[in-house]
């Protein structure tokens, strides 16, 4: 069938934003952002700390209003229309906010109602999920007994009682054990594969590289590029790296008289090249003596020479 059109023959937009702006006083968190997301795909917004992905997506969601801007989901404005908005998107916040009072099971039960869905709907639905994340056999235990583990898929089920169009996640993984972070991936994967299109913030260049369609990386709350991850890989750490410790003057040189892509930290000098560049063979066999690491360019390469290596409060 191919991709969701609308009326004018366009993909489809579940998310469409325009010049938005969220400022709190003098303090502009997000400047002038611009972006879409399609139907069943997958979206992510990298950035550091205060990058302002968190103020966007809030904005998505509704729980910070926009200072300045347009937003439309599902073809709806977000200004005008929020009430019908909200019943077709799901939220996964950072924080984990279970009712500590009461029982798993109840917990997605009382947040069903808010969706104005009958009681014996909800409790088949809320079991459902539950089994799906793997937490059925804790569905009559208090919340606070649960791992962080178990407490970040509760989550992820909530914010999927309502059979949402839209699923957005605000670093779903983060403070996770390897095994919950994949468990996490795996169901976030099934949903992708079955049409549901998600929106999610991270830290983690790993989930980003596995989940998303697209990416785009913020900083300073403007956009500083978007693409897919291998295009974006390709274009801004090439294909292989090659990291040395303590380079002398000779490589210095070298590097330079190549043009080869380069991160000069002092210390550490950080090469990049395409396949054909031969980067491995050219530096390897002359300078690789000893520490010297040889690898393939990742996408944390790619959100680190944009966005800087000091570190964010």
């Amino acid at each position: 069938m191919g991709e969701d059109l609308n009326f004018m023959g366009s993909p489809r937009y579940i998310i469409e934003a325009k010049n938005l702006r969220k400022t709190f006083g003098e303090f502009v968190a997000v400047d002038d952002v611009s972006f879409h997301l399609l139907q069943g795909e997958c979206l992510g917004l990298l950035g550091p700390n205060g990058a302002g992905k968190t103020s966007t997506i809030r904005m998505v969601y509704g729980f910070s209003p926009m200072t300045d801007g347009s937003l439309h989901l599902f073809g709806l404005d977000m200004k005008t229309e929020w009430r019908a908005i909200r019943f077709s998107i799901g939220v996964c916040q950072q924080e984990n906010t279970p009712d500590p009072d009461l029982t798993v099971l109840q917990n997605l039960q009382v947040f069903a109602s808010y969706f104005d869905m009958p009681r014996r709907a909800a409790k088949e639905k809320a079991l459902q999920l539950l089994q799906y994340m793997a937490l059925d056999h804790r569905r009559n235990d208090t919340v606070t007994s649960l791992s962080g583990g178990m407490l970040r898929r509760l989550i992820l089920a909530r914010a999927l009682l309502n059979d949402p169009e839209l699923l957005i996640l605000d670093e779903p993984t983060t403070a996770l054990d390897p095994q919950s972070r994949h468990q996490v991936w795996e169901r976030l994967e099934e949903l992708r594969s079955e049409g549901l299109s998600i929106l999610l913030t991270t830290h983690n260049m790993d989930e980003a590289s596995r989940l998303c369609d697209r990416l785009i990386i913020m900083d300073h709350g403007k956009i500083l590029v978007q693409g897919k991850p291998s295009a974006l890989i390709r274009e801004y750490a090439g294909r292989d790296v090659v990291e040395i410790t303590e380079p002398d003057q000779e490589l210095r040189d070298f590097v330079q008289s190549q043009q080869f892509m380069h991160d000069d930290l002092g210390h550490r000098l950080i090469i990049y090249g395409q396949a054909d560049d031969r980067v491995f063979e050219r530096i390897g066999s002359r300078f690789c003596r000893e520490k010297c690491i040889q690898r393939m360019a990742t996408l944390e390469d790619v959100f680190l020479r944009l966005t800087g290596r000091e570190l964010r409060e």
